[in-house]
């Protein structure tokens, strides 16, 4: 399926009341049948997981510009567009098919930084699976003291190596999903911290599997 030139992959089961949308990758792409499959494994609850493809992965779901962190490519600010997309397009299309889901929006790595700052910035999502999300943004602990999260679930997860870098930008990532994580905990929301083993490119699939299945049992 191709909704406003964008490619979108479908898993669907009878019986869902969940909708889990997740923005991809072509790597990501390619382990949607794993992470389905082991989406299945973690919850008993009926589910549609409808994957979209991001065209450029530093800019479409990135809030604001950032200099470059690794390579010479910045950072751009097109998470709005893509926030207009799912509410706008992507999300109507799926309710006319399907009914009312319950929505939880997840992504990894700079997808779970989008899934938090669409969390932050509508209230149609209620819950946010973000695994090993990049809240090591700049300004992004800045832009989170002084807002309301508006979904009712929230999953947080990092590797337990992610930290162990050179960049002086990412090094921080521990004390920033800390700070992410307390704020979700004081502000009278079902939130999760999971740290797992490895750096931030072990078992993708693995940690959005958790993700995804850890939310859907708190919204349902």
């Amino acid at each position: 399926m191709t909704l406003d030139g964008r490619e979108c992959f479908e898993h669907t089961m009878d019986g869902a009341k969940i909708l889990m949308l997740q923005p991809v990758d072509d790597h990501d792409r390619g382990l949607l049948d794993d992470e389905v499959a082991m989406i299945k494994d973690n919850t008993e609850k009926p589910f549609n997981l409808v994957a979209f493809a991001v065209g450029n992965w530093m800019a479409d779901l990135t809030p604001w510009t950032a200099p470059p962190a690794f390579g010479k490519q910045p950072f751009g600010s097109g998470a709005p567009e893509t926030l207009r997309f799912i509410n706008d397009i992507l999300l109507p299309s799926l309710t006319e098919r399907w009914g009312k889901m319950k929505v939880v929006m997840g992504g990894y790595s700079l997808a779970g930084l989008f899934s938090l700052w669409a969390g932050y910035n509508s209230n149609l999502f209620d819950g946010i699976a973000a695994a090993s999300p990049s809240v090591w943004y700049p300004g992004w602990m800045d832009y989170i003291e002084s807002r309301e999260m508006h979904a009712r679930a929230v999953y947080l997860s990092l590797g337990d190596r992610e930290s162990h870098t050179k960049n002086p930008v990412m090094a921080h990532i521990d004390d920033a999903i800390r700070r992410q994580y307390e704020l979700l905990r004081t502000s009278d929301r079902a939130a999760a911290l999971e740290w797992n083993p490895g750096n931030h490119f072990v078992d993708s699939e693995k940690r959005m599997a958790r993700a995804f299945a850890w939310v859907a049992s708190r919204i349902i």
